[in-house]
C-alpha cells in the first residue's frame, strides 16, 4: 500500500510521543536520584549559650548521608551517624542532646581537649629553668588542659565546602597564663566529613612563648549505636609493639614495654573483653604507634553484629586506648540513653602523657617560630 491507515499512524504518534514523555520522566527521576545521592550539605542553628556567648550546632552530611553533629562549645562532636552492613544509619557516639547537659559537666564526651591531652604529674614542669605550676583536676595531677580547657572554651567557627567534603574550621586563643601555662597559644582545629566515609582532623597551633601543647579528640565510639550496649565484643587491632607503663596514678614511669605475651597486645585482633579482667581498672594506657611519625593505620576495630568498621589514621607517635572504666550510668545521653561501664571506647591520639617531666619521649614544647601540626582520621566501613 502506498499510504499508511490513518488509525495506525495515529497510534505509531502517540506511542511514540508517549515513550519519549516517559524517558524524559526518567531522566529527570534520575537526575533527580542522583543529585539527591551526590548532596553535600552544611547548617548551622543556636544550640544555646555559655560564657555569654552564642552557641551553635553544625550539622555536616557528605554525599553518602553520613552525618556528623559538631557544636562549637568544646569543639565537640555531638553526633556521628554512619551505615552498618545492611545499609541502616546509626549514632555511633556518646553525648548529649542539650547544650545544658554539657555544661553541666561529663567526661569529655566528644570534646577536643587541651593545652596537653592526657596527664602532666602533680600539675608541674620546668622549662627553660622556670617552674611552673598547673591546674590540678585529677586527684594530685594534671588532666587534659585542667579545670577550664578546650573542651569548656567557646571557638569561633566557619563553615567550608571542598571536593573532599565538607567542614567546620574552629579557632581559640588561649591566653598567657591559662590554667598556669606559658604563652599565648593559637589553635586551630578543622573537622572535614570526607565523601570518603571519614571524619578527618586537622590541629595546627603557634605560639608567642615555649609551652607544652599536646592536642587531642576525645570522642567515645560504640560501633553497635550509642547507648545500646558495651564494647566489649568489639574486635580491636592496634599497630604497637609497646605501651608507656604508668604508676597508680596513670603517670607513665618511663618505661616502653613490649606488649607481646600480655593483655596488652592487640598486634593480632582480640576482643576488648577478652583479656580485660587482667587489666587493673580496665584499658586507659597510651599505646606506641609504629609509625615513625608517617601517617599510618594504627586502629582498626570491628562490630560483628552491625559490621560496622571504624579505622584510625594518624601521624601521631601515640594513642590512648581507653575503654571507658569511668562510665557508671550517672550520665543520661541523647534519646534517654544511660551509658554505663565499658558503654564507650576512645581513641586519643598524641604525643605520651607527661612528656614535659620525661626527657626520653618524644618532646611536647612548642617553640615560637615553630607550627604544630597533625592530622588524624577516623574512616568507616562495613563487612
Amino acid at each position: 500500500m502506498r499510504f499508511m491507515n490513518k488509525n495506525l499512524f495515529k497510534v505509531l504518534i502517540f506511542t511514540t510521543l508517549a515513550l519519549f514523555i516517559n524517558n524524559c520522566d526518567n531522566d529527570s527521576k534520575n537526575n533527580k536520584q542522583q543529585k539527591e545521592e551526590n548532596k553535600m550539605s552544611i547548617t548551622k542553628e543556636l544550640f544555646g549559650k555559655a560564657d555569654g556567648k552564642d552557641v551553635f550546632l553544625y550539622t555536616l552530611e557528605n554525599k553518602n548521608g553520613l552525618i556528623a553533629k559538631i557544636t562549637n562549645y568544646g569543639a565537640i562532636v555531638t553526633s556521628l551517624i554512619v551505615p552498618d552492613k545492611n545499609g541502616k544509619f546509626d549514632d555511633i557516639v556518646l553525648g548529649f542532646d542539650s547544650l545544658q547537659d554539657y555544661l553541666d559537666g561529663h567526661p569529655y564526651f566528644g570534646a577536643i581537649v587541651g593545652r596537653y591531652g592526657n596527664r602532666i604529674a602533680k600539675g608541674r614542669f620546668t622549662l627553660d629553668g622556670v617552674e611552673y605550676t598547673l591546674a590540678t583536676n585529677n586527684e594530685k595531677n594534671h588532666l587534659h588542659g585542667g579545670i577550664k580547657g578546650f573542651d569548656k572554651a567557646v571557638w569561633d567557627a566557619e563553615e567550608f565546602e571542598s571536593n573532599d567534603g565538607v567542614g567546620l574550621k574552629l579557632s581559640y586563643i588561649s591566653p598567657d597564663g591559662e590554667e598556669g601555662y606559658p604563652g599565648n597559644l593559637s589553635v586551630k582545629v578543622a573537622y572535614t566529613l570526607t565523601n570518603s566515609n571519614e571524619l578527618k582532623i586537622d590541629y595546627e597551633a603557634e605560639t608567642d612563648k615555649a609551652t607544652p601543647v599536646n592536642i587531642t579528640h576525645h570522642g567515645y565510639f560504640n560501633l553497635a549505636g550509642a547507648g545500646k550496649k558495651d564494647v566489649l565484643d568489639h574486635k580491636l587491632q592496634i599497630d604497637a609493639d609497646k605501651y608507656t607503663v604508668v604508676d597508680e596514678t596513670l603517670i607513665p614511669t618511663g618505661e616502653l614495654r613490649n606488649v607481646e605475651n600480655t593483655p596488652m597486645d592487640f598486634k593480632t585482633p582480640h576482643l576488648i573483653g577478652e583479656r580485660i579482667e587482667q587489666v587493673p581498672g580496665g584499658y586507659d594506657h597510651n599505646y606506641v604507634i609504629n609509625n615513625n611519625g608517617k601517617m599510618v593505620k594504627a586502629i582498626e576495630v570491628y562490630e560483628p553484629e552491625s559490621g560496622r568498621i571504624m579505622e584510625v589514621l594518624t601521624t601521631e607517635p601515640g594513642v590512648q586506648f581507653y575503654s571507658g572504666n569511668f562510665l557508671d550510668g550517672t550520665n543520661i545521653g541523647k534519646g534517654g540513653k544511660v551509658y554505663y561501664k565499658h558503654y564507650g571506647f576512645c581513641f586519643e591520639t598524641q604525643h605520651f602523657p607527661d612528656s614535659p617531666n620525661q626527657p626520653d619521649f618524644p618532646t611536647t614544647i612548642l617553640k615560637p617560630g615553630e607550627k604544630y601540626g597533625y592530622t588524624t582520621i577516623y574512616r568507616f566501613l562495613t563487612k
